[in-house]
């Protein structure tokens, strides 16, 4: 049965307007989403800000975070390194570099992404996989470092 002939079949008036509500707010965000930006969005990507979410989560200024991605437990994702600085005695910076992951992507448990990378939309990067490099849209990488494996 799909949802909305369970929620229907409930006897819960209250719950069959809420969900005929919330069908016409997609729908709505729907239209302007595809009128503005030319493009479609899971409904709680376009509801909530994904830059407030970044920020609630920790990240830092200038990120944000769709609920179109999976990150797996245990992953790093570093947008910078302190190789120079070490080396130097402290006194080179850090080197900061963004690190981007597209939409509709899985990031394998354990792996690591490093400064700089760039992960294009839709790519699956394997478990325990070191990602020191960017990759295109549609992407199945995976190893140490990480390779395409397409």
């Amino acid at each position: 049965m799909d949802r909305k002939k369970a929620i229907e079949s409930s006897n819960s008036p209250e719950l069959a307007e809420l969900y005929r509500l919330l069908e016409l707010l997609k729908e709505k965000l729907d239209g302007s989403m595809k009128e503005q930006f030319s493009r479609s969005l899971p409904f709680a990507d376009v509801l909530f800000d994904r830059w407030q979410r970044a920020k609630f989560l920790g990240f830092g200024e200038g990120t944000s975070v769709y609920d179109s991605c999976c990150i797996s437990a245990g992953v790093h994702i570093y947008t910078h390194d302190t190789v120079d600085w070490a080396i130097s005695g402290g006194e080179k910076p850090f080197n900061y570099e963004p690190v981007k992951i597209g939409d509709n992507c899985y990031i394998g448990p354990g792996s690591i992404i490093a400064k700089g990378v760039e992960i294009g939309k839709g790519t699956v990067v394997g478990a325990n996989s070191f990602v020191n490099k960017s990759f295109p849209a549609g992407s199945r990488i995976a190893g140490s470092p990480a390779r395409s494996i397409n």
